[in-house]
């Protein structure tokens, strides 16, 4: 047996120590989805389950401890081995199609991870992970506090479902926190009715004032009928749906 990779903090390392889990994860990958691109397998308790699955599957590590020990317990994943930073990675260039994105993501780029995904929506169908259990919940929160930018604009292409948490005691080193798996599907929206850049920049104002009622949050912005969007003036961003947001969009000067 290859000697364990020891967990490094600075990359935000907390090693699944549970078959069960991993199994149980790595099932929620939609069968129709033949591409798939593993982040961070650390030791590989998850691709030792998607080996064995019928998909082209890639790993991603930026670890090179862990990628060496892969390279040597996992010899299936010959020439599969991305040695490298998915922050840093050009989508476009793993696959030849869209695919799928699964892990166990190191906390300290879970969000990086999901506004990549966010950007790369027409090639990545769908992401299974393991986040922070409160970024897990604010992801698919659809209503109320927990609501935010993040949550809106991968609402705006995905379909979210929380699926399970997991207790801090599964991984070596134990996190201080509990985790929680979501899977993120991508749903028919090709595209907006209203300028994308834009949209962008409207959510994030109305969440970087999130305590004010839209109308205050929003008044750097100019309305062309503002009777249109009268009725969500006293909200506040956490409580405004997807389409709410591309209404208000449509309606600026």
């Amino acid at each position: 047996m290859t000697k364990a990779v020891k967990a490094k903090k600075h990359l935000g390392q907390h090693f699944l120590n549970n078959d069960e889990i991993a199994l149980k994860i790595t099932d929620l990958l939609s069968k129709k989805n033949n591409q798939v691109l593993e982040i961070g397998p650390g030791m590989g308790i998850l691709t030792k389950f998607l080996i064995k699955k019928n998909i082209d599957l890639k790993v991603i590590e930026i670890d090179h401890e862990s990628s060496n020990f892969l390279k040597i317990e996992y010899p299936e994943l010959k020439n599969k081995i991305i040695d490298g930073d998915f922050l840093k990675l050009d989508l476009n260039s793993v696959f030849p199609n869209n695919f799928s994105i699964i892990g166990n993501f190191p906390y300290n780029i879970s969000s990086q991870i999901l506004f990549k995904t966010f950007e790369n929506k027409d090639i990545v169908n769908e992401l299974v992970g393991m986040f922070q259990k409160e970024v897990a919940e604010r992801i698919v929160c659809q209503n109320g506090k927990n609501r935010g930018i993040l949550s809106v604009l991968i609402q705006t292409y995905y379909d979210v479902e929380y699926c399970f948490s997991v207790d801090e005691q599964e991984f070596i080193p134990p996190p201080k926190v509990k985790s929680g798996v979501i899977k993120i599907t991508r749903n028919k929206r090709t595209k907006l009715n209203c300028d994308n850049q834009l949209y962008k920049k409207v959510v994030k104002t109305a969440f970087n004032q999130k305590r004010k009622t839209i109308k205050n949050a929003l008044k750097c912005f100019n309305f062309n009928e503002e009777n249109k969007i009268n009725h969500l003036f006293h909200l506040r961003a956490e409580n405004l749906s997807v389409e709410d947001f591309i209404t208000i969009t449509n309606n600026v000067k």
